[in-house]
């Protein structure tokens, strides 16, 4: 009987897998993020839909989402060529920090003063829905035939790699706050602790990881593969143990790794390519699973309000307030503006209140995931459009290969 139940299980499961990657195909074909799809299919298969499957088991979906961000970001900084970001790395690191903490202090005010939001609970969900999501953005722009200008994409590929720190130290502290657990002038410490381990941490945690991938020789290629895997979720915990952001740990460890000389360095690209889009369907089916479709309704009209409020008022006047004094064209300044589409992060840190107990947490989540939704099905479709118009995209043909 128990081996029934596992087969079924593992049945399901590849059922699960094989149709979210028809979908990211689809997805393409289409220019809709396919985020939109994985998050939509793990609604089908839970208990609200067809497939009823009961989950609600918050504190794994957050667990699973903190190992598939941290594999991600590994992913993005191993991408990013650091020859094309060092000319935007101030921009962009003012973006990813004040640019995160303007948006959620516009988002929290607006919660306050339009829809009956305590100033801290707002400024919470504010927090929450900060930070944008890079992997959605450029999957829409390559899936549209859009290839955006050099400058522009670093810009973007390095704020979207780096803002997930800002917005869950601000998700942390404030739910910190509300619970009595700590006071505002802790804050700022924590935040200056862990950004400094992070980026520390992970600079010398990719030293290492780079070492022990071109010095321990292994017999067979896929142990040394298991090695550069094992070392992600290792420089993750260490830098989360020791106090640090585990985030910006990998990410920086990552960018370290990308720009050094390896050998068999292309197997190590795939290698963690593949890994990320494993982790990233994985995470988005979990989160899918997680919320009561049914449940919705209820928050859609505050929902629309927030996102149309974060897509039109607070993530643009946060990009201009940030990117103007940089001499950023007012096109380049509107399409950042544009292009913050909200992915699992939010939804991963919406966890976070849940689990401490919270009052009113659980409607929280489903404003976020809500949001959420609502975010990519609107922007999505209309990233290629806007960039054309604004005149933003690069004269030479479209890379072939995935950035």
């Amino acid at each position: 009987m128990a081996g029934a139940v596992a087969d079924l299980f593992l049945f399901g499961a590849s059922v699960l897998l094989l149709l979210s990657i028809l979908l990211s195909r689809v997805s393409q074909r289409l220019g809709i993020p396919a985020l939109l799809f994985f998050l939509a299919l793990g609604m089908l298969a839970g208990s609200d839909g067809p497939g009823g499957i009961y989950f609600d088991d918050a504190r794994l979906a957050q667990g699973l989402g903190v190992m598939a961000l941290a594999f991600i970001l590994f992913s993005g900084g191993l991408d990013t060529e650091w020859g094309k970001v060092r000319p935007v790395l101030l921009p962009g690191v003012v973006l990813a920090t004040l640019g995160v903490a303007l948006t959620a202090l516009l988002v929290g005010f607006f919660a306050s003063l339009i829809l009956g939001f305590s100033p801290l609970q707002g400024l919470l969900l504010g927090a929450i829905v900060s930070s944008t999501d890079a992997a959605a953005v450029f999957s829409v722009l390559r899936s549209q035939g859009v290839r955006l200008k050099e400058r522009l994409k670093a810009l973007l590929e390095l704020e979207s790699g780096i803002n997930d720190p800002m917005a869950i130290l601000l998700t942390v502290g404030l739910t910190s706050l509300l619970l009595g657990a700590a006071q505002p002038k802790d804050l700022v410490w924590i935040g200056l602790k862990q950004l400094g381990l992070g980026l520390v941490l992970g600079y010398i945690l990719g030293r290492g990881i780079t070492w022990a991938w071109d010095q321990w020789g292994f017999q067979y290629r896929g142990l040394g593969l298991l090695l550069s895997f094992s070392l992600v979720l290792f420089s993750y915990g260490l830098t989360a143990v020791l106090g640090g952001s585990g985030f910006a740990a990998v990410y920086v460890a990552g960018l370290v790794v990308g720009q050094l000389s390896l050998r068999r360095k292309e197997e190590l690209l795939l290698f963690h390519e593949g890994v990320a889009w494993i982790m990233q369907v994985l995470m988005f089916l979990v989160l899918g699973l997680l919320v009561f479709p049914s449940r919705l309704p209820e928050v859609a009209p505050k929902g629309a309000l927030l996102a149309l409020f974060l897509m039109f008022v607070a993530r643009p006047l946060a990009a201009a307030l940030c990117l103007f004094p940089f001499r950023w064209s007012w096109q380049e300044v509107l399409l950042v503006g544009w292009v913050g589409l909200r992915g699992a992060v939010p939804i991963v840190l919406a966890t976070y209140p849940l689990l401490a107990g919270l009052p009113g947490a659980a409607t929280l989540f489903n404003l976020v995931f809500f949001i959420v939704l609502f975010s990519v099905a609107l922007q999505g479709p209309t990233l290629g459009f806007v960039a054309r118009r604004l005149g933003l995209e690069e004269d030479k043909p479209a890379d072939a290969r995935p950035s």
